[in-house]
């Protein structure tokens, strides 16, 4: 395994990104990345529990990446669970109290603390899950099907 501190950020998220979505499936979710909201967010990670349960989780690179990132308080609405995703290496006292805590690298990862559950609405949910199927079923179509052009 390459040390964290001798990977670039891309190659960092990278990593934690994968490394997270092997806990969240684990855990018995689907996942889908980069999942755009309705309010003009994307969030890095969108997992769906086997209920309908939704979580979120926001990799963070770096204290430089937490720094900079002041949106990350409005994924609260979108989701019932919201995490953070972090390297082993992160200071991890940054991370507020209420908020899930996994670390990560691109083999595994482990989850240090579940959040808070803020339960969304049921019209939210269902939006949000009908939206989740139509995106990630776009994203297979166009795997199957370099020519697929979207309508609607």
């Amino acid at each position: 395994m390459v040390p964290v501190e001798r990977l670039g950020r891309p190659d960092i998220t990278a990593a934690v990104c994968r490394g997270a979505c092997r806990v969240l499936r684990q855990a018995g979710r689907s996942v889908l990345l980069e999942m755009p909201l309705p309010d003009g967010r994307r969030a890095d990670i969108f997992a769906i529990g086997p209920t309908g349960e939704i979580a979120i989780a926001e990799v963070k690179s770096s204290i430089e990446d937490w720094r900079a990132d002041s949106k990350w308080p409005d994924y609260l609405g979108w989701c019932d669970l919201l995490y953070f995703a972090v390297p082993v290496t992160f200071p991890q006292t940054l991370i507020p109290e209420e908020i899930g805590l996994m670390v990560a690298d691109a083999y595994d990862g482990e989850i240090l603390r579940h959040p808070v559950r803020r339960p969304i609405a049921a019209a939210r949910r269902k939006s949000l899950l009908i939206d989740c199927a139509r995106i990630a079923s776009g994203r297979l179509a166009r795997l199957e099907d370099p020519d697929f052009i979207e309508v609607g």
